[in-house]
């Protein structure tokens, strides 16, 4: 028996102002984010009673230690969502907050559920430098052609800056104008309506009292982007993953804290509660490449979703490119011969941050809010994936 394939629509979007690694949310446990989120995002939706929440999937890269025990059901157990909905944690990455929207949008197309929140979490501050137990197989090493499995990210920057002859001024003036876009839309306040802020509390000993005193700071605005960078500034900085080479700090993501989350519904359900769709999900592709030039996946994955939602390039309005790197977006821009100007409006990971496996899902916020703002049509996010591969949704706004 064949089913007809349903339509998916994200009726409502948030996430946490992204912390830096160390930074305003590095105390704050990623279970905790993610409860945040889901409670926010069913806030937007007031009519709509969690009880109809058929699964709650969350992605996240490093899923042990605060983050571990299935984060995806704890998350939602601590929302207060009935012991009724379940939850799922997966792990492609990078790409986990987005695949995440992705799974939850198949589920509902083909008509096995009616309403999903999809997102990710992650804490980059609680995990170790090397997060965690460092377990490589041992046949990484023994085949040249399995090396690249084992190549740091930055490492894997590196490849593509020499394959495709991206010079370090290019990677520094890249860098310095993703702070720039980041700055000027905090400041336009592009990002208010899809950030959830958060309330975080700090405990202090008084030794003189001998009391726990508590302070709260709420934190509304992501933490990355710097008014003050410069081109002068970025050149100063060392290469830190290949002697010799043009990858530093400043052309790179930066390690960051964050969540995000989403409610995805079918058509049933944005008739029977009224709901005014943000963007309708039209197509999600995943493709893979040589592990030593991760960075390029977006190249290949992007012409996939294309394709499959038969829509061209030149319609894409607005592309969510995740800059791991500066080497690999100006790779990937080069090669797709995506326009510059559609890139990453609002800035990127440079100047914003990259929490792993919750970015996916944050760029998602992003995009279906900025489509809905500009009244633009389709939003692409895209991005590289460790270990060799590229994901891409498609969107398409609903205003």
């Amino acid at each position: 028996m064949s089913r007809q394939i349903e339509e998916a629509y994200i009726v409502a979007a948030t996430r946490l102002p992204v912390g830096k690694r160390k930074g305003m949310l590095a105390h704050v446990r990623p279970d905790d984010m993610l409860a945040h989120v889901i409670k926010a995002v069913l806030a937007q939706t007031p009519g709509l009673d969690p009880a109809l929440v058929d699964d709650v999937i969350v992605g996240c890269a490093i899923p042990e230690g605060e983050q571990g025990m299935n984060v995806a059901r704890v998350g939602l157990l601590l929302a207060g969502l009935p012991n009724s909905v379940p939850g799922m944690t997966i792990n492609r990455f990078c790409s986990s907050g987005v695949q995440a929207v992705a799974l939850a949008a198949d589920r509902i197309r083909l008509g096995e559920a009616e309403v999903i929140i999809a997102g990710g979490t992650e804490t980059m501050s609680l995990m170790s430098q090397m997060f965690g137990k460092v377990a490589m197989n041992p046949l990484f090493f023994a085949k040249a052609e399995n090396y690249g499995i084992a190549f740091g990210m930055g490492l894997t920057a590196e490849k593509v800056a020499q394959q495709w002859k991206i010079t370090r001024d290019e990677q520094d003036a890249f860098a310095q104008r993703s702070h720039e876009k980041a700055c000027a839309a905090i400041a336009a306040g592009a990002f208010a309506a899809e950030i959830s802020p958060y309330t975080v509390r700090t405990r202090r000993p008084d030794l003189r009292s001998g009391e726990v005193r508590i302070s709260e700071t709420l934190v509304s605005r992501d933490e990355g982007p710097r008014p003050d960078s410069s081109l002068a500034r970025l050149a100063t900085l060392k290469p830190v993953f290949a002697a010799g080479g043009s990858v530093t700090a400043g052309n790179s993501s930066q390690m960051s804290d964050g969540a995000a989350a989403l409610l995805v519904v079918s058509e049933k359900i944005v008739k029977q509660f009224a709901l005014r769709p943000l963007a309708r999900f039209a197509g999600f592709a995943v493709a893979g490449v040589p592990p030593e030039i991760m960075g390029i996946g977006p190249v290949e994955a992007v012409p996939r979703v294309l394709a499959q939602a038969g829509v061209k390039q030149d319609d894409v309005d607005w592309i969510e490119l995740n800059e791991a790197f500066a080497a690999q977006s100006l790779a990937v821009i080069r090669t797709l011969g995506l326009d510059p100007a559609r890139v990453n409006p609002l800035g990127g990971a440079i100047a914003l941050g990259h929490p792993l496996g919750a970015t996916g899902a944050i760029r998602t916020a992003t995009i279906v809010h900025g489509l809905q703002r500009t009244r633009q049509r389709y939003g692409l996010v895209t991005m590289c994936i460790g270990t060799g591969m590229g994901a891409a949704a498609l969107f398409e706004s609903s205003w």
